[in-house]
């Protein structure tokens, strides 16, 4: 994705018609996008996880280009997306050109 698409998907985030969207009743309610640009520019770790495996470290260096690990999961099974090691949401690999990304299927809820 090139810097002008990801401006104009930052933009469009900005966007008046989205933020009217998120406006809330004034009690308490959802809070308008232009509340939260404070936070727009703080950076966070993402990760999204194909599958896990355990190893013995003596296997862990005999790695080299090529090999293949088996990880805990099947293929077309979805991987999980974490933000700050925190479980957000749950997704499917996509092709986008010559880049892999992820396609979000299930946002999952934080438990209060």
């Amino acid at each position: 994705m090139s810097d002008d698409e990801k401006g104009m998907l930052l933009d469009q985030h900005r966007s008046p018609q989205r933020a009217g969207s998120l406006s809330g009743d004034g009690a308490g309610g959802v809070k308008a996008a232009e509340d939260l640009e404070a936070v727009f520019d703080v950076p966070v770790q993402l990760a999204a996880v194909l599958g896990h495996t355990k190893m013995k470290v003596s296997d862990l260096l005999h790695l080299d280009t090529g090999i293949v690990m088996e990880l805990d999961r099947k293929v077309g099974e979805a991987i999980d997306v974490y933000v700050n090691d925190r479980l957000i949401a749950r997704g499917e690999v996509v092709l986008v050109e010559d880049k892999l990304g992820v396609t979000m299927t299930e946002i999952i809820k934080a438990d209060k």
